[in-house]
This record gives structure tokens, C-alpha cells and sequence, in this order.
């Protein structure tokens, strides 16, 4: 019974430190371009994750936004639809997958440490529970990318067309219309 406890709290502590290094991470550090949070092509923009069921189960799983939303940013669509909170949402669809892949990659660790009964069934326990939540990632990045790409091009044609506002070019003709009607 102790070797449970000892695998137990060494599982507990992992998630809780993890949780909070995951939180004070920079974002930036996090790219959705690069391995290993670029889409594969075996993925096919996520739809090999909807083949296995993903839509189903994903919101049945506990999330840690809804348990502790002082803590976490919800994962819900930010009201202010634009490129720079979609890229924060990637990155922290990148951040939330690089936790999972540690708590699973210090899970098995716990063979390591203690190569025993409940070390062995607790850390398959715990790789097991970890991976849908990196599934989830993997599901959900590839559509809020196009989101953001999309949104990042029509700001960047509003940004291009202001100049011509602001200078005066397109007030100016519109002008010159008028005056000669």
C-alpha cells in the first residue's frame, strides 16, 4: 500500500508542477510551423481525428479552464475575433500538448524509479489519460491555424488599405467625382 501512495503523489506532484510550468511558460517559445506541433500529413488537417470519434468524446473529458478559469484561459472562441488571440489559442494548443507529452514521458519515468506492480499499472494509468488531451490538440490546431491565417490576411488588406484613406488619395477622387457631376 505504500509503494501506491509513493506512485500516487509522485504522479500528483508531476501533474500539479507541470500544470503550473505550463502556465508561466513563454508562448512565444511555441510554434505551430515546427516539430513537433506542425501538422502531419498522415492528419489531414485534423480529419484522422475525426474518423476516431474525437467530436464525441472531447467534452466529456475534464477540463482544467472550467475546474480553475482563474488560473487557465478558456478554450472557447475569443470574442475579439482576431489574428493575435487566434495565434495565442495555437500557442497554447501547442503549450497544452508539449505538458501532456512530458506527464506522459515522467510517467513511464515512474518505472524507472520504482519498478514495481502499481508503478507499472499506475503509469500506464497515467500515459493513457494524458494522451487524448494531446489528441484534442492535434484535432483542434489545424482549424483555428486556418482561422488565424484567414484573419491575419484580412487585417493585413484593412492595414494596407488605410494608408490610401489616410493620405488622402481615395477621399481626394472621391472628391474629384463629385465636383464634376
Amino acid at each position: 500500500m505504500k509503494d501506491l501512495s509513493v506512485c500516487i503523489l509522485y504522479l500528483l506532484l508531476i501533474s500539479i508542477s507541470l500544470f503550473f510550468i505550463g502556465r508561466i511558460l513563454p508562448k512565444k517559445w511555441f510554434s505551430y510551423k515546427s516539430f513537433p506541433f506542425r501538422t502531419l500529413p498522415m492528419e489531414q488537417d485534423g480529419n484522422l481525428y475525426v474518423r476516431i470519434g474525437v467530436r464525441k468524446w472531447k467534452e466529456k473529458l475534464p477540463d482544467m479552464s472550467v475546474l480553475c478559469p482563474f488560473l487557465m484561459p478558456s478554450k472557447k472562441l475569443p470574442r475579439e475575433k482576431t489574428a493575435a488571440n487566434y495565434l495565442l489559442m495555437i500557442r497554447e494548443t501547442c503549450v497544452a500538448e508539449f505538458i501532456h507529452g512530458v506527464e506522459i514521458l515522467l510517467g513511464f519515468a515512474l518505472l524507472l524509479v520504482r519498478n514495481t506492480l502499481w508503478s507499472r499499472i499506475l503509469g500506464i494509468l497515467f500515459a493513457l489519460g494524458n494522451l487524448p488531451y494531446i489528441i484534442i490538440q492535434r484535432y483542434n490546431r489545424p482549424k483555428l491555424v486556418k482561422l488565424y491565417e484567414r484573419t491575419r490576411k484580412k487585417e493585413d488588406l484593412l492595414s494596407s488599405a488605410v494608408p490610401c484613406v489616410a493620405s488622402g488619395e481615395a477621399v481626394g477622387e472621391e472628391l474629384s467625382h463629385s465636383s464634376q457631376t
